[in-house]
């Protein structure tokens, strides 16, 4: 019960000051310090998954015992939130100087960018959806993509709405893009080799024999020769759909910031 109530007192290792701590005092190891622990928890993440992810493991990687890690950060839960603000550090984000330049271009390009991150890091959407995510990095990214928005045209009261058809659909492609490769990684074939195999395989169980049937032209028409290509064109085209619905509503606002019907 005090496990559970500590658990959801948590709010933030960027809310409770550590952020700021070298340590925990005196007589921490030599030749450590945060940043070298959050570097080595990306690279144990990606190698190895989340849920292989430890103290212990994290410990051994940097050839110091789990104590030792225990003086720069408190609990596993800070360790992870950042390494998921390191991750978001990766994206890269338009400078200021570009402000003059289409939204649309702008907005493609992040959308990109966080779809890539997530499927490099497989690891990085259950945490994004168990922490805050307002690390400097983290806040970075949401200030940009709410500036690109802003300049749609966008009544203030449909940002948001508008951030998250494009993002949370973004997080979703990208999630089960990085499941797939993290599938097809493990069995040691292409991408292409795995999707012909399973389609195979698909294809052959009478009960979604009929189904793939149906979709049978559907696929054809989505053109590409390989899986990279077909994912490409899906995200694009998906992409292109909202980018057109937020310049269709941007047409319906009204003076006063309400939509017109119709």
């Amino acid at each position: 019960m005090a496990e559970a109530a500590g658990r959801a007192a948590r709010t933030s290792v960027w809310l409770e000051g550590k952020t700021r701590r070298g340590g925990r005092g005196g007589g921490q190891p030599s030749g450590l310090d945060r940043e070298r622990i959050t570097e080595a928890t990306v690279r144990l993440l990606d190698a190895e998954g989340l849920a292989r992810f430890s103290m212990r493991r994290l410990a051994a990687e940097l050839s110091v015992t789990a104590m030792s890690v225990y003086w720069y950060v408190d609990t596993k839960d800070d360790l992870l939130e950042l390494a998921l603000d390191a991750a978001f550090g990766e994206l890269r984000l338009p400078g200021p100087e570009e402000a003059g330049e289409d939204w649309r271009g702008q907005l493609r390009a992040l959308a990109g960018e966080y779809r890539a991150l997530l499927v490099r890091h497989p690891w990085l959407s259950p945490l994004a959806g168990r922490y805050l995510n307002i690390g400097p990095n983290a806040l970075g990214f949401s200030g940009r993509v709410q500036q690109i928005m802003r300049r749609s045209g966008l009544p203030a009261h449909g940002i948001t709405g508008a951030i998250a058809a494009v993002f949370q659909f973004v997080y979703g492609f990208g999630t089960i893009e990085g499941h797939f490769a993290a599938r097809v990684a493990a069995t040691g074939m292409t991408p292409d080799e795995y999707h012909r195999t399973a389609m195979t395989a698909v294809t052959a169980a009478p009960q979604a024999a009929e189904v793939m049937k149906e979709s049978r032209d559907i696929m054809q028409a989505r053109g590409g020769d390989t899986v990279e290509e077909m994912l490409e064109r899906d995200f694009t085209f998906a992409l292109d759909l909202l980018i057109a619905g937020i310049e269709q509503m941007t047409r319906r606002t009204t003076p006063d910031g309400g939509v017109s019907p119709g």
